[in-house]
């Protein structure tokens, strides 16, 4: 464009040189970046993290420099930053590895042991047997196992004692045994022995166990494989180069990391878009499914805003960049991913809580059982308190109430992200759950947020065009809210607009200029009054048009009442059924707005079911009514997109920021609806439900495991149906308890929002 720099408001200086603007967008984008417009200097590149941050995926507050164990649950700590590299777990392969040399092993191990144990049939000698099973378990559990020792002695020296202590006291007190009774049987005494003379041995237990828990293992770390397999999803959706356009128009192809602020990229039909921009040419459809959820691709064209990711339809698009890199919304929407699915719920405390006295007591569980067989239990007696203490430690490992919590909310938080709601929290989910009262925000929420003319009346024989032309030309001038919906709306209609000289601004009342030698005057009936044109012909249907929500601008033309131009901001065709959705969620809806009671009693009409409407309020009277709310006993979820919403949405349980709002309004709240559509609100209630629900039977499946299979295993159905659970099956039901908590929380990935 050509800027005359006596006229413009809109100036910079860079380097001692003032540069000329055609508007404030295109000097604060100068501001930010002056290399992208000068081409001086290479543009810059992207902040590259020096050091990865490795953090455990239980206990999220432990963080360091590289990997290695968390010392309070022994697990293998994980990047904090997502990445796209698609390469697999090395804890994963790690474990992969030894699991198979486990299960090779313990086929032969169970042949030569159980056989003649159950069946009497000795495939080695019986004085060789206990030489054989030595040798084919000793590497299942010096090498196999070598990392639960590992992290149970970790534990033991940290003090945090749990499942990786029971399991290493467990096996290993097993294995060592009998390697004593193989090694130098003569120093048990007969009481000790079988019918045979024979001191029994139980490395089957030890290796058989050791597997069943890399089994456990290796499911973990699949389904936690899943959940960053769904981040790296979503960061595929941005793709890897971007097409420049060069000053001289012609393309070059480029690596997306050099992308900066201020290039021009052109999008061919099909592509993803490559970053966050505006569209400067072309138009076309884009399918936005990934930010919000719905399928309907949503028209684009010059001067709408579109984001990476997203992907283009049939027309072709030129683009310039405003958000690269770590800036952009699908970024961003990584971030919030990954550290929601870090993040711990407060039901999680009381998971921790049973852990923290559990180990304990089961150790203490497991010597009195090992006690009570040695004094009173039948012959072998070591033998028998030996397999019962350790079947105690094996079936009481608290793995799978570990993973209670953390997997629904992995599993969740991806789910969300693909239905357009971002989880910033676990403790937002669990409180949305339990939320009775929402309180929402007018502009922006249950309206678009962006004024649009929809109305023009005339009188005096006026004509409607020129009227709607005439106005549209004085107000292009004008900075008010309301001037862009009616420029806007005469460039709809393809209203040229005329030469415009004396423009004026009359402070409460309205603007006027002179526009192709015609005097143009726009405002209230007080301005109408002051240049002599009579309000009174257009004041019903004025107020008609204020009553159902719009802004009203009375117009005169050289003195002479024209007519009227009523400008509103639309409900959301979506906010009536979404409003009704939510209140069969149970959920109480209060509106607050800072418009006029005329424009919020309007709103409410249109969309129905509203329990409560306050109007006229400051940023700070938002924030006040919530607590007001909250100290009357409700939990109170605040939905908005504005700046002015902040307060209340830090000071709500739960924020729910509308996506195409402020980046305060954001940052204030523990969810992101990335459409800013009202139905986004039911599907993340529902969300909160399932999830919770969830938590709930997976806590239910690990007490109900461990609080039926501990007494058992310690013997107490023996004296009355003998009935001994082995270490064997001790394991086994370990594993099946993991396995079940990982399967019922990834039945989440199917629940319908």
């Amino acid at each position: 464009m050509t800027v005359d720099p006596a006229t413009t408001r809109h100036h910079a200086e860079h380097g001692r040189h003032a540069y000329h603007f055609c508007s404030a967008g295109c000097r604060t984008k100068f501001i930010a970046n002056p290399q992208a417009y000068l081409g001086d200097t290479e543009p810059p590149k992207p902040n590259v993290t020096p050091g990865a941050i490795w953090t455990c995926p239980m206990h999220p507050h432990i963080r360091q420099d590289g990997p290695g164990t968390c010392p309070i649950c022994g697990m293998a700590l994980e990047p904090e930053e997502p990445s796209l590299d698609d390469a697999p777990n090395p804890e994963l392969v790690d474990f992969t590895r030894r699991l198979w040399v486990a299960g090779v092993l313990t086929i032969p191990l169970l042949v030569v042991s159980m056989l003649a144990e159950m069946l009497g049939v000795h495939v080695v000698s019986a004085t060789a047997s206990p030489w054989v099973q030595f040798a084919l378990t000793a590497p299942i559990v010096l090498w196999a196992g070598s990392p639960f020792f590992v992290r149970g002695w970790q534990s033991i020296r940290t003090r945090h004692l749990n499942m990786f202590t029971l399991i290493a006291i467990g096996v290993g007190a097993g294995f060592l045994y009998s390697l004593v009774a193989t090694v130098a049987p003569g120093i048990f005494p007969t009481a000790f022995r079988t019918h045979g003379g024979m001191v029994p041995v139980y490395y089957e237990a030890a290796g058989v166990v050791v597997g069943l828990v890399l089994v456990g293992q290796v499911l973990e770390l699949r389904a936690r494989a899943a959940t960053g397999r769904a981040i790296r999803a979503l960061m595929d959706l941005a793709p890897k180069t971007a097409c420049r356009l060069r000053p001289d128009g012609s393309e070059e192809e480029v690596p997306l990391a050099d992308v900066a602020v201020g290039d021009r990229l052109r999008v061919h039909p099909g592509e993803a878009l490559p970053v966050d921009g505006v569209v400067v040419e072309g138009r076309s459809s884009v399918d936005e499914s990934m930010l919000t959820g719905e399928p309907a691709p949503i028209p684009k064209e010059t001067g709408a805003a579109v984001t990476g990711g997203t992907v283009n339809g049939t027309g072709s698009l030129v683009m310039e960049a405003y958000a690269v890199g770590s800036d952009t919304m699908l970024a961003r929407i990584v971030r919030m991913v990954a550290e929601a699915q870090r993040s711990r719920a407060p039901i999680q405390a009381l998971a921790d809580r049973v852990s923290g006295w559990f180990v304990p007591l089961v150790l203490l569980i497991s010597a009195v059982t090992f006690l009570v067989w040695m004094l009173v239990g039948p012959e072998p007696r070591l033998g028998h308190a030996l397999l019962n203490a350790i079947a105690v430690l094996v079936i009481a490992c608290p793995c799978a109430l570990g993973l209670a919590t953390p997997m629904s909310i992995m599993v969740a938080t991806g789910r969300g992200a693909h239905a357009g709601v971002l989880v910033k929290s676990a403790e937002a989910l669990q409180a949305f759950e339990k939320v009775e009262t929402l309180v929402i925000d007018k502009t922006g929420t249950l309206t678009e947020g962006k004024p649009k003319l929809v109305a023009i009346e005339v009188v005096n024989g006026a004509d409607e065009r020129e009227l709607l032309a005439l106005a549209a030309a004085v107000e292009a001038q004008s900075e008010h809210p309301l001037a862009h919906a009616i420029v806007t709306g005469a460039s709809a209609k393809g209203l040229q607009l005329g030469r415009v000289e004396g423009f004026a601004s009359q402070t409460g009342l309205g603007v006027s200029a002179t526009v192709n030698g015609r005097q143009v005057v726009i405002g209230n009936a007080a301005q109408m009054r002051r240049v002599g044109a009579n309000p009174v012909p257009i004041e019903a249907l004025a107020d008609r048009r204020r009553r159902e929500g719009a802004g009203v601008m009375l117009v005169a033309i050289d003195s002479t009442l024209a007519g009227l131009i009523a400008v509103a901001d639309p409900v959301r065709p979506s906010a009536r059924d979404a409003i009704a959705a939510l209140r069969r969620e149970g959920l109480r809806v209060v509106m607050l707005t800072g418009d006029n009671v005329t424009t919020a009693d309007a709103v409410a009409r249109a969309v129905g079911g509203l329990d409560d409407v306050r109007a006229d309020l400051r940023p700070e009277d938002k924030a006040r009514i919530v607590a007001e709310l909250k100290a009357k006993g409700a939990r109170v979820a605040m939905a908005g997109d504005g700046i002015n919403d902040a307060p209340a949405l830090a000071a709500a349980d739960v924020g729910l920021a509308m996506g195409t709002g402020t980046d305060v309004a954001i940052e204030s709240a523990g969810m992101t609806l990335t459409r800013g559509d009202l139905s986004a609100i039911v599907r993340a209630r529902r969300l909160a439900h399932a999830t919770m629900r969830n938590i709930r039977q997976n806590l239910f499946f690990s007490f109900l495991f461990n609080g039926i299979g501990v007494p058992i295993a310690a013997g107490v159905l023996y004296p009355v149906a003998g009935i001994l659970l082995s270490p064997m099956i001790a394991g086994a039901a370990m594993a099946l308890s993991s396995f079940t908590v990982v399967l019922n929380a990834l039945r989440l990935n199917g629940v319908k929002l």
